[in-house]
């Protein structure tokens, strides 16, 4: 039963942490655009013509 306690404390440490992590993140601007990193990756370099 003492193994119970531990685990249920520590699960809501963790939870209250990744909770925390979200609210920082969104309010630093992490969530803001989602969209343009994963289009970015399709988009062609440009060419260096200075060789």
């Amino acid at each position: 039963m003492e193994i119970m306690y531990l685990m249920i404390g520590l699960s809501l440490f963790m939870a209250i942490g990744f909770v925390i992590a979200f609210v920082w993140s969104v309010k630093t601007g992490q969530q803001e655009d989602l969209i343009t990193p994963a289009m970015r990756i399709l988009q062609e370099d440009e060419k260096n013509t200075n060789l």
